[in-house]
């Protein structure tokens, strides 16, 4: 009997992972709950146990693909059947020919971009040896040779777009394959111009040439059969560009050059423009979506850190030997946005189309800086957490993090986040919202600023805060109430322990 082996689920808002690492291989025997391979995304790595016990059969995934969720990652084989999985993996050997294919994509993408070809054609490769590098909207994805012999043909050129299942290139079985390669790109030449208005044209070629307002009869494709690609548009648009003024095709050129200044002669020589890889698009448009969905609006205020620092000054020493982790400031903010959460509840809500979502409890998110970029692993039920139970969970979460070894389900669910610029300098800044939540809170950088105290001037470690809140849901008098509470909880942090 075969079983399947499947990509987990990722969590809610994570549709695809990159095979990293596969423990087991065709013919090896497998236990129960045995880890057969790691996959990676985008921030977290997630382990794939085997379903059943038996025989490793076809791995369908191989390192470096890219896979959506409960995407078929292997098969394994009950009892003796290792025998029938193996023959698979060198077809090319007995002088055919393989092809090689795009790899699985995920769910919610449809193309790549081909970055960099490893081999050449006439090239030898070996079986599972790194052919070229795809680059998607979120991930690069290696793209292995599924069997060894000789790189006869690339079909798929440094900068082409190609779609989930297209042809990147053909390996044959020998050494002799290699002779006729040199022919067959232009053999291909030949069928791309009669079969082009047969071909579909790349998805993103398509939103290129709607957004600049020139029709596929204008633009020459190079891509396979004559597919136009992303890259062909932009050829068109920067020839359009040069033409001259007088001739009615260079009429979109200012459309184009809009966005940017013209450069002086002198200055371009120095410039050096670098393509923006498929995973910055992505957070910067991401970004951008999370300011267009939500009503952003940012309220600062300040707070005394002087009792807060006097209070951990006072008993760290002791908090540290009794409970194994060092105090810091995070869980008197945590403790304060807790309290401040249950008074001004729709800051701790979120938007579900016309609904409003009141949550009542807190689980708090708390940003994270990682050699991998930004993540924010979630304190659950942070409001039933003692400041020592805060501090260890922190620590925990942010050793794992920065480890890489964070799950989806520890990064899901948060009501309300808290961002810490200030361990990087940052003196004020206004945060952008972690959707659906509607509320944000940013710390920032401890600074002695002169202050007035009871008509006397004196010197005070200051904190401006800020507040960023989707005003959809949140009004502005909700927004100040919960920071002021906020700053009164610092500023004397004994109102925690009684519950003010």
């Amino acid at each position: 009997m075969t079983i399947e082996v499947r990509v987990p689920t990722l969590g809610e808002s994570v549709t695809e992972a990159t095979v990293a690492t596969w423990f087991k291989k065709p013919g090896d025997a497998v236990a129960v709950d045995e880890m057969l391979c790691e996959l990676e995304t985008d921030k977290v790595t997630v382990e794939v146990p085997a379903p059943a016990a038996g025989v490793m059969g076809e791995i369908v995934a191989k390192e470096g693909e890219t896979v959506g969720v409960n995407a078929l990652l292997a098969t394994i084989t009950a009892g003796e059947g290792a025998a029938a999985a193996t023959p698979a993996a060198a077809p090319a050997a007995s002088g055919g020919s393989v092809d090689v294919m795009v790899p699985t994509l995920g769910e919610s993408v449809t193309e790549a971009t081909v970055s960099t070809w490893f081999k050449k054609v006439g090239d030898t490769v070996a079986q599972d040896e790194m052919l070229c590098e795809l680059e998607t909207d979120k991930v690069s994805v290696e793209v292995p040779a599924p069997a060894a012999g000789v790189l006869a043909e690339i079909v798929a050129p440094e900068g082409a777009t190609v779609n989930a299942a297209a042809k990147l290139a053909v390996i044959s079985g020998s050494a002799s394959g290699a002779s006729p390669a040199p022919a067959a790109p232009a053999a291909a030449v030949t069928p791309s111009l009669a079969a082009s208005k047969d071909v579909a044209n790349a998805p993103s070629a398509e939103k290129a040439m709607a957004e600049a307002g020139i029709s596929p009869a204008q633009v020459t494709g190079t891509g396979r059969d004559g597919r136009i690609m992303k890259e062909d548009v932009a050829a068109a648009v920067a020839a359009a560009a040069a033409a001259p003024a007088a001739t009615a095709p260079a009429a979109p050129a200012p459309a184009a050059a809009a966005p940017r200044a013209p450069t002086l002669a002198e200055d371009a020589a120095r410039e050096e423009r670098v393509r923006m890889t498929r995973l910055r698009q992505t957070i910067a448009r991401r970004l951008k979506d999370a300011q267009n969905t939500a009503a952003i609006l940012t309220t600062y205020n300040e707070v005394d850190m002087t009792e807060v620092m006097a209070l951990r000054n006072t008993y760290k020493d002791a908090f540290e030997k009794k409970h194994g982790v060092r105090m810091g400031f995070m869980s008197f903010f945590t403790k304060a946005c807790c309290h401040a959460l249950k008074e001004v509840p729709e800051v701790n809500a979120e938007i579900d189309g016309q609904d409003i979502v009141y949550k009542n409890y807190v689980h708090m998110g708390v940003a994270a800086g990682t050699p991998q970029g930004l993540v924010v692993p979630v304190i659950r039920d942070a409001d039933q957490m003692s400041f020592a139970e805060i501090e260890k969970a922190i620590a925990e979460k942010g050793k794992r993090a920065r480890e890489g070894k964070l799950s989806m389900a520890e990064m899901q669910g948060g009501t309300f986040t808290i961002s810490n610029g200030g361990v990087y300098g940052s003196l004020m800044s206004s945060p952008i919202l972690n959707p659906p939540q509607s509320g944000i809170l940013g710390m920032h950088k401890i600074q002695d600023r002169p202050m007035v105290i009871n008509g006397e001037i004196k010197i005070r470690p200051m904190m401006y805060l800020a507040l960023s809140y989707d005003h959809r849901i949140v009004d502005g008098k909700g927004a100040v109430t919960f920071l002021v509470r906020v700053k009164e909880a610092l500023e004397d942090p004994r109102r925690l322990l009684m519950d003010l």
